[in-house]
C-alpha cells in the first residue's frame, strides 16, 4: 500500500520536474544557510574562546594608578606605584593561586645579521603557569635566575622565525639594546590574543635582569602591572576584595584617598566577549531560520496548486472507494518526499558553502553534526507542517464536487 502511494507520489512529480524542483530550492536554501550561519558563528566562538583560553583562567591584571599634574588628570599606569614585593606579599593571599610581576618594554632583538623590534617582559617564572604557556623546546627560567637577575630569554615563536628561521636559538647568544642574552627556551605558540595582538610576538626575562640590566628605572623596585590568578573562579570576588585592602595597607592610603591602583578583572571581560560571540551566533541561525520558513510556505502554495490541477482525479479516488485517510497520506508522503530531498540537497550545499567560506575568507568555520541534524530535522518538519494541510484539503473534498470541477 505505502510502496504503491511511493510510486505514485513519484510519479506525479516526475509529470511536473520544474514544479518539483522550485518547491524543493526553498527547503535547500534554507538548510543551506542554517548550516553556513551555524557554522560561521561557532567559528566566530570558536576563536574567541580559544583567545580566553590563552589568556589563563581565574586572571587578574592590577596596575598603577593615575596620577594629577598641573589639574591635568593623567591615565591609568603613569605613575609607578606597583612593586615587586606587593607581588610577594599578594602571594601570601589564600584567595590566590600564583602571582607574577610584569616589567614590559619595546627593544631590538639581534642575531648575526637578523634584528627585530618585539615586547620584551621581564616577569617571573610563575607568569608561566598563570598564562598557561608552555616550553616547546628547552626549559624556564628559574627563581634562582630571578634572584641573580642572569641575562636568559625564553622566545616566542613569531621572533624564532624571523631571528632565526629554521635554525635553533637553544644556547645561542642573542643581543637585547647592545646586552647579550642567552636563549635557553622557547614558548609555545599562544595565536593572537582578544585584542588582534600576536601573542607570540614576544620574549621573557627575569623581572630583575630587566629592572637592574635592561630598561631600568628611576622608582628601583617598582613594575608596570602585577597579573594574579584566583585559586578557583567562586574565589574572585574574595581575592578581589583581599587584594584591595592588602595593597591599600602597603601603600599607606588613608580612608577616603583614592586607590592608587587598577585590579581588572580579565575573566569577566572575556566571559562578556563569549557572551556577544553566543548571541552573534544565535542571531545568524535565527535570521537564516526566516527562509526555513519561506521554503515551507512554497511547499504549501505548490501542494495547493497541484491539489487544484487534480481534484478531478481525487474525486475518481474517492469515487472507486479510496478513503479520506488515503488521499490524504498520498499527498502527504508527496510533501514528505519534497522536503527530505531539498533538505539532503541542502546539507550538502551548506556544508560545502561554509568550506567554501572558509578557504575564500580565512575565517574560522565549525561544523557540527549536531548543527546539521538539527537542520535537516527542523526542515523536514517545517515542510511536512506545512504540506499538511493541501493534504487535508484533497482528503476533505466530496467526491460529487470534485467530479464536477472543470
Amino acid at each position: 500500500m505505502i510502496g504503491a502511494m511511493l510510486s505514485e507520489a513519484w510519479h506525479a512529480m516526475g509529470a511536473n520536474r520544474m514544479r518539483a524542483f522550485l518547491t524543493m530550492l526553498g527547503m535547500m536554501i534554507g538548510v543551506a544557510a542554517v548550516i553556513m550561519m551555524l557554522a560561521i558563528g561557532r567559528g566566530a566562538q570558536y576563536v574567541v574562546d580559544e583567545s580566553i583560553a590563552s589568556m589563563g583562567s581565574n586572571l587578574f591584571i592590577i596596575l598603577s594608578g593615575t596620577a594629577t599634574s598641573g589639574g591635568v588628570r593623567l591615565g591609568t599606569g603613569a605613575i609607578p606605584t606597583l612593586k615587586a614585593t606587593d607581588a610577594d606579599a599578594i602571594a601570601e593571599l589564600p584567595s590566590i593561586a600564583a602571582v607574577a610581576p610584569a616589567a614590559p618594554g619595546t627593544a631590538q632583538l639581534v642575531y648575526g645579521s637578523n634584528n627585530w623590534s618585539t615586547l620584551v617582559v621581564g616577569t617571573s617564572p610563575s607568569a608561566l603557569s598563570i598564562r598557561d604557556w608552555s616550553i616547546s623546546a628547552g626549559y624556564a627560567f628559574t627563581d634562582a635566575d630571578v634572584r641573580a637577575a642572569t641575562r636568559v630569554v625564553l622566545l616566542g615563536q613569531t621572533v624564532v622565525r624571523n631571528l632565526f628561521g629554521n635554525e635553533s636559538p637553544l644556547g645561542k647568544t642573542i643581543r637585547i639594546k647592545q646586552s647579550p642574552f642567552i636563549v635557553i627556551g622557547v614558548l609555545a605558540i599562544k595565536g593572537q590574543s582578544l585584542d588582534g595582538r600576536d601573542q607570540d610576538d614576544t620574549a621573557m626575562i627575569p623581572v630583575t635582569t630587566a629592572q637592574r640590566k635592561l630598561f631600568g628605572s628611576q622608582f628601583p623596585g617598582t613594575v608596570r602591572f602585577i597579573m594574579a590568578q584566583a585559586a578557583s573562579a567562586a574565589a574572585m570576588p574574595s581575592a578581589e576584595k583581599e587584594m584591595t585592602e592588602l595593597l591599600r595597607q602597603r601603600h599607606h592610603l588613608p580612608d577616603r584617598a583614592e586607590n592608587d591602583f587598577d585590579i581588572r578583572n580579565l575573566t569577566a571581560l572575556a566571559n562578556a566577549a563569549a557572551q556577544t560571540a553566543r548571541v552573534m551566533s544565535l542571531m545568524l541561525g535565527a535570521i537564516a531560520s526566516v527562509s526555513l520558513l519561506v521554503g515551507g510556505i512554497g511547499i504549501m502554495n505548490i501542494m495547493l496548486v497541484s491539489v487544484t490541477e487534480r481534484t478531478r482525479e481525487i474525486g475518481i479516488r474517492v469515487a472507486i472507494g479510496a478513503r479520506e485517510r488515503d488521499i490524504l497520506l498520498q499527498f502527504l508522503l508527496e510533501a514528505i518526499i519534497l522536503s527530505l530531498i531539498g533538505c539532503l540537497v541542502g546539507v550538502f550545499s551548506g556544508v560545502g558553502s561554509a568550506v567554501l567560506v572558509n578557504w575564500i575568507a580565512n575565517t574560522a568555520v565549525v561544523i557540527t553534526l549536531s548543527s546539521v541534524a538539527l537542520a535537516f530535522v527542523v526542515a523536514a518538519s517545517v515542510g511536512v507542517f506545512f504540506g499538511f494541510y493541501p493534504a487535508n484539503k484533497a482528503a476533505r473534498l466530496k467526491p460529487i464536487d470534485a467530479l464536477r470541477y472543470q
